[in-house]
């Protein structure tokens, strides 16, 4: 049986396509600048072939001991920081659920009056610096071990998860943690893998922490070292566009890399670990993201 086409159905694939287009070009058009000379890239247009394809832009990233050190501590803070606060987010949850926890109303509070307020930048500052985590890695994973948005989310889904297998487990001797390790965290993997993409992916992208409290080189991590990247290259990308307006171009003999390409490449290492993540967390971020939509 052919199918039938109507004019909605083509409006909506044209339509479909136009924005799935407009979604994946601005990383065709970086693929292709960063596997480019940098000198033909920057008197030529390109749009979503390479110019000159080179590597060289990705060996020099490579070659660079202190780009290779902010990588290290990008993956450190992602694997760290994600682990303790999926943790400890999921114990502070599970407490939740426990009608016999003293003061219950209390923590839940506590936790929630941080996340209307805040004290700002400044007082940040202080706190940090006289807690020491200025200058220190942990600044990385302290202040964001904890999160209320993800503490209500884990606490609905164990909220939905039987009580049956608790009091069976129970009956046999075990305590609320044996309960909360063999029970409770195999039975939550879905919402458990959400948070930690969720957070995993702030790690990774954050450049404003390493930004403001670190100042030592070997502790500043890859987004931060890339935010610099950016700022510097401007200026520079900036008397490009001048010199190609007035018909000035770059002689090849000068260089092959640019600032410009040097910067694409670092974006394309920067963002490819965390592409290269999401599929294997997918499954279980379509179920986990459903929390709390369906009531029995």
């Amino acid at each position: 049986m052919k199918k039938k086409w109507s004019l909605f159905s083509i409006f909506n694939y044209l339509f479909l396509a136009v924005f799935s287009f407009t979604t994946l070009y601005p990383f065709i058009y970086i693929i292709a600048y960063s596997l480019s000379d940098g000198v033909e890239a920057m008197n030529h247009p390109i749009y979503f072939l390479p110019r000159g394809f080179t590597l060289e832009n990705y060996i020099q990233i490579f070659k660079d001991t202190t780009f290779l050190n902010a990588y290290v501590i990008t993956i450190l803070r992602t694997v760290i920081g994600t682990f303790l606060h999926v943790f400890l987010s999921a114990l502070f949850a599970y407490a939740l659920t426990r009608k016999s926890l003293p003061g219950k109303t209390f923590f839940t509070f506590f936790i929630f009056i941080p996340s209307i307020f805040s004290g700002g930048m400044i007082p940040n500052f202080i706190l940090y610096r006289e807690l020491g985590l200025i200058n220190n890695f942990w600044v990385y994973v302290f202040p964001f071990l904890f999160s209320f948005f993800h503490i209500i989310i884990m606490r609905t889904f164990f909220q939905q998860l039987p009580s049956s297998l608790e009091e069976s487990a129970q009956i046999d001797g075990a305590s609320n943690f044996r309960v909360f390790i063999s029970i409770i965290l195999p039975l939550s993997m879905p919402v458990m893998a959400t948070i930690a993409l969720f957070q995993g992916v702030f790690h990774w992208n954050d450049w404003f922490t390493g930004t403001y409290f670190v100042t030592e080189e070997s502790l500043r991590p890859v987004q931060t070292l890339l935010n610099e990247l950016l700022t510097e290259s401007e200026a520079l990308a900036n008397a490009a566009q001048k010199a190609s307006q007035t018909g000035t171009t770059v002689s090849a003999g000068v260089m092959t890399v640019t600032p410009e390409s040097l910067r694409m490449a670092t974006l394309i290492v920067a963002t490819l670990p965390i592409i290269c993540v999401y599929p294997f967390l997918q499954k279980y971020f379509v179920k986990g993201i459903m929390v709390g939509s369906i009531k029995e």
